[in-house]
């Protein structure tokens, strides 16, 4: 299985009403193909009253295992339902990676 397939399979614990795993590595100065880097967005009940270094913490725990190995960078877009409503559904663009040459 892939990197990002564990990935997503992981984030269903938190009962996700949306759920985007975006592998950005081809963006860095990594080797092709690799699944180093991620963008995730999750959008789940399991937010409600927990402030963003709490929903970060939340997914580093479920992501130990490839945080510890294969994963290099996570951005992380963690919303509430409503929060997710009020955006227009929208997470924001990654930058560009400095080191990359991009």
């Amino acid at each position: 299985m892939s990197v990002q397939a564990d990935i997503e399979e992981k984030l269903q614990a938190l009962e996700p009403t949306h759920v985007t795993v975006e592998n950005e590595s081809h963006r860095h100065a990594v080797p092709a193909n690799s699944e180093t880097h991620f963008k995730v967005t999750v959008v789940s009940d399991h937010f409600q009253g927990l402030m963003p270094v709490k929903r970060h913490q939340r997914l580093y725990a479920l992501l130990a295992d490839e945080l510890a190995g294969p994963v290099h960078a996570l951005a992380l877009h963690l919303y509430t339902p409503q929060e997710w409503a009020s955006r227009g559904e929208a997470r924001p663009d990654s930058p560009n990676c400095r080191g990359a040459g991009a």
